[in-house]
C-alpha cells in the first residue's frame, strides 16, 4: 500500500500523453491510501504538498454550474441587435449534477477503483468489474441512479433573445478534427457573430482560407497522432514517450488564455470571448472558461459522456455492466495524469484556487452542455444522456465546389469502372511500402482499380505503379468519395462521415482510439466488413474485406445510409443547440489580472473607478 507522499510523487511521474494516462508499470501498483483531511473536496494539496484552503465562493466552482459557472458576474450583455432561439427546457428543470453525484463516491470507492482497469500487452486498458467484486456494487447503484435522474429528452419550451457574442473555438487534433469546427464557426458568422478558431498552426491557411479568424494554439498535430498510433492511446511505452507528451500538453494549456482573449496577431483588433466552445482534448478549457466567468459548450466527434449502451471508445471492457464505469476510469487516469500541469496552469497563470486529488469530476464533461457530431441513424443518443447532451448530426464543411483536380486525374477516372479508395489521413505509418505492397497485391487479387491516398504515413511511395492505381494528393474526400465504388481508411470520424454521406461502403483500418469505435459501428450496421486493426492487415484480409464490400446489398444498404444523411443539417443542429445551452443572462468578461499588471497607474485608476460606476446598473 502506498502512503499519500508515495502517490503525490508517484502522480509526478504519470503520462501526460495525448490522453494522459498513466504508466503501465505505475498502474499496476497503484492501490490508493486514504489522503486525509486535506484531500477532501474543497481542499486541496498544492504541488509543493502544502495544503490550500479554498473559501466556501470557491468550492462552487465550475462542477456546480449547469452553463456558465456560479458566481460569475452576471450581469446581461447588451447588444443592440439581437436574434431569438428556440429555448432549451435544460436550465428549467433541477437536474442533478453529474460531478456532484460522483462525489458521493466512498474514498474507499475511488481508491478501489484502480484495481478494475488492466493494462493489456498492447498498451490499451480493459475495465473488468470482476478484478473488484467490493467495489462494483457502489458504482453500479451510482450509475443507477443517475440514469434514473439525469436521463430525459431535449424539448423546447420558449423563445429566448442571443446577442452577437465572440466566440472563441478551441480544438486540438487533426485537420479531421478541425473540419467540423470550421463547418460550425462559419455557421455561427452567419448570425452575426465574431468567431475566432484556435488550433495548431498547421491549420493556420486551412481555417483563414474558409473566411475565419485564426489564432495559434500550441502543440504538433503530427507529434500527437504518432505518440497515439505508437502507444494505442492512454498508455505511453516508455519515458521518452512521457517527456514528449508533457512538452506538448504544456504548451497546448499555456496557449489557451491567449486564444481567449488576445488581439488578432495580425491586424491587432482586440479580441475577448464571451462564449467558448472547445473539444475535450483541448483539457484546459474548464479552467480558462472559469477564470474568464464564459459559459462553455463540448462538441465532439466521439463519446465522451458515461453511458451503459457501450464502452468509451479508449477502453476495453469486458461485462456489458462495465460500459458506464469505463467512462469513469478515463476520466480519472487523464485527471491524474495531467493534474501538476493543470494546477500550476490555475495558480500561476488564471489565478485560481488548486483541485483535490480525489477531484473526479475534473477528467469529466458530463456536468457541461455536450454536443457530438455524428448522425443519430449511425449512433442513436443513448438513453441515459440527459437534456445537456446532443446528437447534432454530422457537421460537414463542403470543399467540393472549390476543387478543380488535375485533368490526367479526371481522364483516369472515366478510363474504367469506380476505383476503391486507400488513406490513411494524417495516421503515420510504420512501414508505408509495405502498407503500399500489401494494396497493390490485394488489388491485384481483386482485379479492381485503386486510388492511393499519400497522407501523412507516406502512401504510395514507389518508382513506378500501375494503370490501374493513381497516386493522391491533397484532394477533399467530399469531392473524391462519389467517384469511388468502396473506401478503405484509418476510421477517423470525418473520414467516415463523408464516406457514409457518398453511399460508399467501407472497410476501417483502425490505429487507435475512436477509430475502433467507428469501425464496429460500420459492420454492426452491415456497410462494411469487421474493422482491421493495421497491425493486421495483410493481403489475405484486405482481399476479403474488398470482396464484401463489393456485394450488391452491401451498396444497397450504403445507399440507404446516405439518403438518411443527406436529409440531416448538423451544422445547423449544433449551432441551435449551443445557442439554446447560453445561459439566459451572460456573464460580462472582466479583464485579466494579467491585463490589469500591465496598466500603467493612472489607466489602472480610471479602470476601476469604470467598473465601480457599472456594476450598479450592470452597464456594459
Amino acid at each position: 500500500m502506498m502512503g499519500s507522499n508515495e502517490i503525490e510523487c508517484l502522480s509526478q511521474e504519470v503520462s501526460e500523453g495525448f490522453f494522459y494516462g498513466l504508466q503501465k508499470k505505475d498502474l499496476k501498483q497503484m492501490e490508493i491510501k486514504s489522503q486525509g483531511e486535506n484531500e477532501k473536496f474543497g481542499e486541496a494539496s498544492s504541488e509543493d504538498d502544502e495544503p490550500v484552503q479554498v473559501s466556501s465562493s470557491s468550492r462552487r466552482g465550475v462542477e456546480h454550474c449547469v452553463t456558465a459557472p456560479v458566481g460569475a458576474e452576471r450581469n446581461p450583455l447588451r447588444v443592440d441587435d439581437e436574434f431569438m432561439i428556440s429555448r432549451s427546457i435544460t436550465e428549467k428543470r433541477g437536474f442533478p449534477k453529474r460531478d456532484t453525484l460522483l462525489d458521493r463516491l466512498s474514498e474507499r470507492a475511488k481508491q478501489l477503483i484502480t484495481n478494475l482497469v488492466k493494462i493489456q500487452n498492447d498498451g490499451t486498458v480493459e475495465v473488468d468489474l470482476e478484478r473488484s467484486a467490493s467495489v462494483a456494487p457502489e458504482l453500479l447503484e451510482l450509475q443507477s441512479f443517475e440514469e434514473s435522474t439525469v436521463s430525459g429528452g431535449l424539448g423546447s419550451e420558449s423563445k429566448k433573445s442571443v446577442p452577437r457574442l465572440q466566440i472563441v473555438i478551441l480544438v486540438v487534433g487533426t485537420r479531421g478534427d478541425v473540419q467540423p469546427f470550421l463547418a460550425i464557426a462559419k455557421r455561427l458568422q452567419e448570425y452575426g457573430h465574431h468567431v475566432r478558431l484556435a488550433t495548431h498552426a498547421n491549420f493556420k491557411t486551412f481555417v483563414k482560407s474558409a473566411g475565419v479568424d485564426f489564432y495559434p494554439l500550441g502543440g504538433d498535430p503530427r507529434v500527437l497522432a504518432g505518440y497515439m498510433a505508437r502507444n494505442k492511446g492512454l498508455i505511453p511505452s516508455g519515458p521518452a514517450e512521457i517527456s514528449v507528451q508533457r512538452k506538448q500538453l504544456k504548451a497546448i494549456i499555456d496557449s489557451l488564455p491567449p486564444a481567449c482573449t488576445a488581439p488578432d496577431m495580425e491586424s491587432g483588433v482586440p479580441f475577448r470571448a464571451q462564449a467558448i466552445i472547445a473539444n475535450p482534448p483541448a483539457y484546459g478549457h474548464v479552467h480558462v472558461a472559469e477564470a474568464l466567468g464564459v459559459p462553455l459548450h463540448i462538441f465532439f466527434t466521439m463519446p465522451w459522456t458515461p453511458t451503459y449502451q457501450f464502452p468509451h471508445p479508449l477502453v476495453r471492457v469486458p461485462q456489458n455492466a462495465g460500459y458506464w464505469l469505463s467512462y469513469i476510469i478515463v476520466d480519472l487516469l487523464i485527471w491524474w495524469g495531467m493534474r501538476r500541469i493543470i494546477n500550476n496552469f490555475r495558480k500561476s497563470t488564471l489565478k485560481l484556487a488548486p483541485i483535490a486529488y480525489f477531484s473526479m469530476y475534473r477528467g469529466s464533461i458530463s456536468h457541461l452542455p455536450t454536443s457530438y457530431m455524428w448522425s443519430p441513424h449511425v449512433v442513436p443518443k443513448p438513453s441515459d444522456w440527459g437534456p445537456l447532451v446532443d446528437v447534432v448530426g454530422y457537421c460537414f464543411l463542403s470543399l467540393a465546389s472549390k476543387y478543380q483536380p488535375q485533368e490526367d486525374f479526371v481522364q483516369w477516372i472515366k478510363k474504367g469502372p469506380p476505383p476503391l479508395y486507400f488513406g490513411f489521413g494524417s495516421m503515420p505509418l510504420e512501414d508505408p511500402k509495405g502498407t503500399t505492397d500489401v494494396i497493390l497485391e490485394a488489388l491485384r487479387d481483386t482485379e479492381q482499380r485503386g486510388i492511393i491516398d499519400r497522407g501523412w504515413g507516406n502512401l504510395g511511395n514507389l518508382a513506378e505503379l500501375s494503370d490501374n492505381v493513381f497516386l493522391l494528393e491533397e484532394c477533399p474526400h467530399d469531392w473524391l468519395f462519389p467517384q469511388c465504388s468502396a473506401v478503405v481508411h484509418h476510421g477517423g470520424a470525418g473520414t467516415t462521415a463523408t464516406g457514409l454521406k457518398a453511399g460508399c461502403p467501407t472497410t476501417i483500418v483502425p490505429f487507435f482510439g475512436d477509430q475502433f469505435f467507428w469501425g464496429e459501428r460500420i459492420y454492426q450496421k452491415e456497410l462494411g466488413p469487421a474493422p482491421i486493426p493495421i497491425s493486421q492487415l495483410n493481403v489475405e484480409n484486405l482481399s476479403n474485406a474488398i470482396r464484401f464490400m463489393l456485394q450488391p446489398e452491401v451498396k444497397s444498404r450504403a445507399k440507404e445510409i446516405s439518403k438518411l444523411i443527406e436529409n440531416e443539417d448538423g451544422v445547423a443542429a449544433a449551432v441551435d443547440a449551443f445557442h439554446r445551452h447560453l445561459p439566459d443572462e451572460l456573464p460580462l468578461p472582466t479583464p485579466s489580472l494579467e491585463e490589469d499588471e500591465h496598466l500603467n497607474p493612472l489607466q489602472w485608476f480610471f479602470l476601476q473607478l469604470g467598473r465601480f460606476c457599472c456594476a450598479p446598473c450592470g452597464g456594459v
